[in-house]
Order: C-alpha cells, then structure tokens, then sequence
C-alpha cells in the first residue's frame, strides 16, 4: 500500500506474531483507549486525544534547542545520564531538569563517621536540593555556592511547585522539584505503587527552606497531565529519561537490598516508575499536539540504564570517569560547608570520593537502553542523501537539498509511532529500504497493558513510498517478558533473505528471516550466552550472516556454516572483553576483524573474529563509547568520540576532529560514498546535520 494512501488503510488491524496485516489508525486508537480507561472506576474514566499511526502529519520545527531530564531523584542525571549532560550545557543547550519524588528516603542525611544522625525527610529533601544547585553551579562554571533565583512555579491542573533558575552568559539551567514522596506508610514504594494502582492519591513532602509551603496532591493522571503540560511549556527538543524497561535480574533477597534493587529486576522501582510515567506523557504531548491536524512536536528521546551499570563491565575511561565523578563532589557536599542552607549542604553519603568507592560501580558507566545509530542513511540513484530518524515518537525521512549539499529539507513524517529512538535499517538488492522500530503498541499503568513489538516499513519501489506499517511481533510470550527485547538489527543477505536480530528477555538472541519471496518465518531463539543490547551484523565475502554482542567475559559470535543456513552459536572465541556494542567489517581475504574499546581503555583494538587466537593490534583513536567502521578503498574508515566527547573521524592515518557545528547526539551513523567517509547525526535541535571533512562540511 502506497503511504499517501495509509490514512484512508488505517482501519487494517495490527499483527501478532503470526499475522501480517499493518499497523492502523483503529490499532493506535484502542491502544490509547486502554491505556486511558482501563483501570478506574467508570466514573472516573478519562478519555484522550489519540495518537495516529497513520504517516503525513506536519512536524512543528523550531531549530532551537531545549533539553528536558526526568527524574526520580535528585543525582539520577549525575549518574546515570553524565558525561552527555554536561557536553550539552557546555554547548550552550539550555537544560530543565524535572525531579519527581523528593528524594527522602527515611528523611537521614547520613554523615560519615556520625551514626546518632536524626530524621527529618523535609530537611534531607532541601540539602539534595542544595547539592544540586551546588553540583550546576559548578558545572555551569561558577562557584558552588553562586546563589540561584528560587520561585514557585505554577503546573497542569493546579499543581505548583518549587523551581531554582540559574544563568551564567548563554547557559541557563533550571531545576523543578514536584517532590512526590518515595514512600507512604500503606505502600513502601510509592512511585511504582501509583503506577500500578487503580486509585491512589501521593500527598507531596514540603521541603524545608522551599518557597513552596503547601503540600499538593497527586494521582495518576495529574502526573501524566503535569509532565506533559511541561513539556507543552518548554517543548524540549530532546528528553532524556531513566529505563522503562530494565532487565530481568534473578538476585537473592540479601543482594537485591545490597543493591538497592526491585524484585526480579536491574533497577531501582522508582527509576521504572517514573521512566513509564515520563513514556506515558511523551506519548499523550504527540497525541494531544497532533489532534485536530495539529503538529507533532520535533523532539528526540534517550533513555538511559540506572543499576544495569551494576552487572556489566564498565566503559568509561580514567579520564572520563573522573570528570563524571567530580560532578558528583559538590552534590555530595561536606557538613563542614557554609552553603546558607540551615538543611544541610548535599547529600552526604555521596560526598568525597565515596561515588568511585561504592562496589555498586553506578558511576562508572554510562549505558542507553536503547542503542544504536539514531539515523539511517541511504543514498538515491542521484547521489542524495536520504536520512531516517525518529521524531516525536514517530520515524521521518529527510532528504539532502541537492546532492552533496549538506544540507537537510524539513522531516517527512512516515508514523508508525510511539517508537522507541533507534532505528534498524536494511537495504534489498534491488534498493529498497527496510526499517525496523520498537514500538511501544501499549504503555499503560494503573494495571494496564504494556506491551513492545518490532514493527517494520517497507519501500514500495526503490526511491519510492512505502507501505504500511506491519507488525513482526515479538519474540516473547506476555508483556512482562516482552517488555525486555532490544533494538531490532537487521542485515539483507546476497541470497534475498533479510535476517532481522533482537536481544530478548533472557539476555540472549531471537531471530527471524524473512525469505527472498517477502514472507517471514517464526520467531526462533539462538541460544548462546548472556549478552548486552547493541547487536551488530555484517555479511562476509561468502555471503554468510554474522551477528556479534558484547558479553561480559568476551565477544559473542553467531554465524552460518554456509549461506543460505540458520545462524549457530559459536562459542570459545577468545576474544577479549568489550566495553560497549563491536563494530566488524568485512575483510578482503573473506574474514571479520571487529573494532571496540576494552573496558575503561580509550585506544581502539582491531581483533580477527575466529579462527586462530585472538590477537588484538592497538589502533590508538583515543576516546570512550562504541566506535562505528565501514570498508573504504583506502582502508577502514573509524567513527567514534574523543575523552572530551567531540566526533573524530579516521581516514587512513589521518585523524579529524568535529569541531563546529550543533551538539550531536549519540550515535551517528558512517556512510561511504561517492564523495569518501560521510557522517549524518542529530542535533540537540532535533534536526540532522552532515559532517564531511575532506569535503570541509562541518555540520
């Protein structure tokens, strides 16, 4: 079906896994439905505007950039979202950051060495407040102590709340406490508790020293209904959140409290709670913006792990790590400190050198629950340059102006949405495009459904529209397990199937391949080991599928005997441990060599995948974070971020360095060309730029 004519399609139901029908405007519109009426009683019942999967909305752009954190408490950004905060405010990206809960706890402010310390959950909230100004303050350039503008800000439906401004030269940040309590006397965990009831009202903790002196109460929809209304306010042109979706984590009871983890899961209940709480207003700011041909708004989403960080080998580098870690020192703070306010100054139990001494290791990664490149690039038969991307929730397409120009026309929207950001992409012989997405199909608390899927878009003809949406399923059984599956990775093969991969629920890998006729198989679990997400695949000069993924004792390696065959495990590869997703290339004597940085390391390695013992040969390109690698005649082309975050390119021996140009995103994507080694990332301002050295395009 042509995607002019999806819109009047749009009563085709969305596929299960044995199903092949496309995803529908009547889909989207009973997702919402239950999303919004399933677990209230009747009269309660709210209804809202629905999101339409169907493509062809105008996409609202401003070019300016706003960048929006949500938060359960106060330090998850100084853990869990660093170093990418920072290198957004030192671009000069304007940041508001929005903390849900107080972050009381048991209202102690432990001072090390003094074990008679009292509660007091309103004092405990006012010095993490504190230890926050002190924390943007430094990284805003100033001294920790610089006084900040403290008001009370008013929200949807009524709601106020405290809010602290801060501004030196073009840098603004701004922080919104809503300090909803942690916890309750009926229901311990009260975040996760308002999520899952049917009818639950969270009265908020007062802050001592706040200029709000009135508590306010909340439930689940004036939640939603704030969070949106700020993002109606702000319109925040990229929005970092916590893990809606953490791993399954099996622990005894003593070392899930040790870890300060949910049952049955790598996280913190709140980080969940509020990460779904934030997924849920995203998804209603696109449904409300849109309705009555409304525009989508232009923004891009990152969520990023919490105490995932805790089980896998770590990735920042010494230099990087220390940065990171020094952010954390005055957001600790120091009871020996004259910071004027009486509560306390910071949150003592992180203060010193206590954040790189905790055997939790949160601080020493940084993860994204859903990685990959946030492009998709392909080139038309003209030499343009086309990019895929995913704004609002929802892929688009821009196109190059001209060939080689540089420059980027307004986003052509393709729906599909609520998409999660990464996209997988595959190119057919004959050149059309395929693109894969993780879709949120249900997000829904109050005890309803929360169900993903990977969906697919399909070009009609090469250059041409594309086809509605289908959906491939998942490879789970229940929303529980299916919430767990990655970013779908897909590669086109020279005998006409595509193989489309997703790290599953177990940690491990689930395939399915679609034959050179277009019809898909059964979903099939490849076995293997425990892997992280950030799949990578590549086909060999034999025309044989690899797929690789970063373990945490090496480098796990799935292939085929020969083309044509399923893919097996191949175990004992011997390679040596990866810090983050390996990038392999195609070699010319028919092999596989894979690019990545050991664990806090920042030289790139070049290793063989097979055969013989791993002998890995430094290739220096000093950074931190995954690398990207595509085969250029003159030799591998290497992508990837120097220790102060900057992209750098390797061409031959030469190295470039991306210095001008908006703040990227993570993950752009390499693509060679006619014209050599092209770069095509996002923008904080949500929009995509191109980088060509040799061609001194400086994006």
């Amino acid at each position: 079906m042509n995607i002019a004519h999806a819109r009047g399609a749009a009563a085709a139901r969305l596929s299960g896994p044995s199903r092949r029908n496309v995803v529908s405007a009547t889909a989207a519109v009973a997702a919402a439905a239950a999303l919004s009426s399933c677990s209230v009683p009747p009269a309660q019942r709210r209804s809202y505007p629905t999101a339409d999967p169907a493509p062809g909305i105008p996409i609202a752009s401003s070019r300016r950039a706003q960048l929006m954190q949500i938060l359960a408490h106060p330090d998850d950004d100084l853990y869990f979202m660093n170093p990418d905060t920072q290198r957004m405010l030192d671009a000069g990206v304007p940041l508001v950051c929005v903390y849900v809960t107080a972050g009381e706890h048991e209202g102690v402010n432990h001072i090390p060495g003094n074990p008679n310390d009292q509660a007091d959950k309103a004092a405990y909230s006012s010095a993490r407040h504190q230890g926050l100004r002190q924390a943007y303050a430094s990284l805003l350039g100033l001294g920790r102590f610089t006084e900040w503008t403290k008001d009370v800000a008013p929200l949807q439906g009524g709601h106020r709340a405290e809010i602290n401004t801060l501004v030196n030269g073009y840098r603004r940040v701004e922080l919104i406490f809503l300090n909803l309590p942690m916890h309750t006397r009926r229901r311990y965990m009260a975040l996760p508790s308002l999520w899952r009831d049917r009818a639950l009202g969270l009265t908020t903790v007062v802050a001592a020293d706040s200029p709000l002196r009135r508590a306010v109460s909340y439930d689940y929809d004036s939640l939603v209904d704030v969070l949106v209304g700020l993002m109606e306010q702000y319109r925040p042109t990229v929005i970092q959140t916590l893990d809606p979706d953490p791993d399954i984590q099996h622990s005894d009871e003593a070392t899930r409290k040790k870890d300060s983890e949910q049952r049955g899961y790598s996280d913190h209940g709140d980080h969940t709670a509020v990460a779904s709480f934030s997924w849920a207003a995203m998804v209603r700011w696109v449904a409300r913006a849109t309705k009555d041909g409304g525009h989508v708004p232009a923004f891009v989403a990152t969520a990023f792990r919490g105490y995932y960080n805790r089980h896998w080998p770590k990735n920042l580098p010494a230099a990087v790590l220390k940065e990171k870690a020094d952010n954390l020192v005055p957001y600790g703070g120091d009871p020996r400190w004259e910071c004027g306010n009486p509560s306390g100054c910071g949150d003592y139990s992180v203060g010193g050198i206590r954040p790189l001494k905790n055997k939790k290791g949160w601080v020493r990664s940084t993860h994204y629950r859903h990685p990959g490149s946030r492009t998709v690039v392909a080139a038309e038969p003209s030499g343009r340059l086309v990019a895929y991307g995913v704004l609002g929730l929802r892929a688009v397409r821009w196109r190059e102006t001209r060939p080689g120009s540089g420059q980027w026309g307004n986003p052509d929207d393709l729906g599909g949405g609520p998409l999660a950001p990464a996209l997988g992409g595959a190119t057919l012989k004959d050149g059309r495009q395929l693109l894969f997405a993780l879709r949120f199909a249900e997000i829904g608390g109050r005890g309803g459904p929360n169900r993903r899927e990977v969906v697919l878009l399909e070009q009609g003809s090469p250059g041409s529209a594309f086809l509605a949406w289908k959906g491939l399923g998942n490879p789970e059984r229940g929303d529980d397990r299916g919430r767990r599956i990655g970013v779908p990775v897909a590669v086109a093969a020279p005998d006409g199937r595509v193989h489309l991969f997703v790290r599953n629920a177990d940690k491990g890998i689930s395939t399915r391949v679609r034959d050179a006729s277009g019809d898909w198989d059964r979903w099939r679990d490849l076995g293997g080991e425990e892997v992280q997400d950030g799949l990578s695949t590549v086909v060999d000069r034999a025309g044989r599928v690899h797929v690789f993924a970063a373990g945490r004792e090496g480098v796990h390696h799935w292939t085929q005997d020969t083309m044509g065959l399923p893919l097996t495990y191949r175990a004992g590869g011997g390679l040596p441990v990866p810090g983050d997703p390996v990038a392999p290339v195609p070699t010319h004597d028919g092999g596989i060599e894979l690019y990545y940085r050991r664990p806090t390391a920042t030289a790139v390695m070049a290793v063989r995948a097979g055969g013989a013992p791993a002998r890995p040969r430094k290739e220096g390109f000093g950074g931190f974070g995954p690398v990207s690698v595509a085969a250029a005649p003159g030799g591998p082309v290497l992508l990837g971020k120097d220790t102060h975050g900057r992209l750098q390119l390797r061409t031959g021996r030469r190295v470039l360095t991306r210095t001008r140009g908006m703040a990227a995103l993570d993950a752009p994507a390499l693509h060679i060309g006619r014209s050599g080694a092209t770069v095509v990332g996002l923008g904080a301002d949500a929009h995509p730029w191109t980088w060509q050295p040799e061609a001194g395009t400086a994006g």
